[in-house]
């Protein structure tokens, strides 16, 4: 019971700093484009979590066996999921990225039933379904920009691959420290990222750069949002089985309206609160489900 709470706290944590990365996102992409984004706040979060893993003594050694399953999470997760999550809330609606990637956990609930053979119960169906139609409550699919449809198909390759990756992230052995995993899976896409941005890097203008909002964002997404929120994520699925887990994902679009209603003064009615209890409910089931 208290992992599972502990890994409750982890994963809310997590889902809820990528809420605020929507508006980080909107504000940076349209000065550096998608792919230099990414690669920069990877680059920021390298840095990161090297400061702190060497901070902290971790032992970097890892079975030549378990580096494929690192090597997938950093292609599938770091790399696809991130790029198309970007390139989607560039294209599209904040409301069409808040619905379609909170398809993500009912992703995971497939992914680990193929992968790692978890048994389906009524309760997480149950809590998927609360979950999901708090979720188009708060957004409210009438207000869906059909013409986003490249947007649309990138976000959904973003849910597709991140729901993947976070099920892989089970394969990986809990004696590896989560700093060590995210910062070798981070390197990785780094690495493949790489000959794809440094071409393209001259049409961004450094004096564009020096802009506290665009410097600030990119320290937000490398340290906070990829950084930290990657720690966060990948330790709390260690404690909660993987299908419970994605749950908690659905906390990135209630935090999202919230930041938007607080920071950019959007309005949000009664169904913002309706959609939040259903979703609250719906996580509740899962902190209280026996291991």
């Amino acid at each position: 019971m208290k992992n599972t709470l502990l890994g409750s706290i982890y994963l809310a944590l997590a889902s809820s700093i990528w809420g605020g990365m929507y508006v980080v996102v909107k504000v940076t992409v349209m000065v550096i484009p998608p792919l230099e984004l990414v690669w920069m706040r990877y680059l920021v979060a390298i840095v990161a979590l090297l400061v702190i893993g060497f901070i902290s003594r971790q032992k970097w050694q890892i079975d030549k066996r378990h580096f494929l399953i690192i090597i997938a999470i950093g292609i599938i997760g770091n790399a696809i999921s991130i790029v198309t999550q970007e390139t989607g809330t560039m294209l599209s609606s904040a409301q069409t990225g808040a619905i379609i990637t909170s398809a993500t956990p009912a992703f995971m609930v497939i992914f680990a039933r193929l992968l790692l053979k978890e048994r389906f119960t009524l309760k997480k169906a149950l809590s998927v379904c609360l979950a999901t139609i708090g979720v188009f409550l708060i957004v409210g699919v009438g207000h869906v920009n059909l013409s986003s449809k490249l947007g649309g198909i990138a976000l959904l390759i973003a849910a597709l691959t991140w729901a993947l990756m976070s099920v892989l992230v089970k394969r990986v052995p809990s004696e590896y420290s989560q700093i060590v995993v995210t910062t070798y899976s981070i390197l990785v896409a780094l690495i493949v990222l790489t000959p794809f941005v440094l071409p393209r890097l001259h049409s961004i203008h450094i004096s564009q750069l020096t802009h506290p909002a665009i410097w600030g964002g990119i320290l937000y997404l490398g340290i906070v949002s990829t950084a930290g929120g990657f720690l966060l994520w990948n330790r709390g699925l260690q404690m909660l089985n993987a299908s419970s887990g994605g749950l908690f994902f659905f906390f990135q679009p209630v935090v999202g309206t919230l930041l938007g209603w607080l920071i950019l003064g959007e309005s949000i009615g009664v169904t913002f609160w309706i959609g939040s209890i259903l979703i609250l409910t719906g996580v509740l089931f899962v902190i209280k489900e026996k291991k």
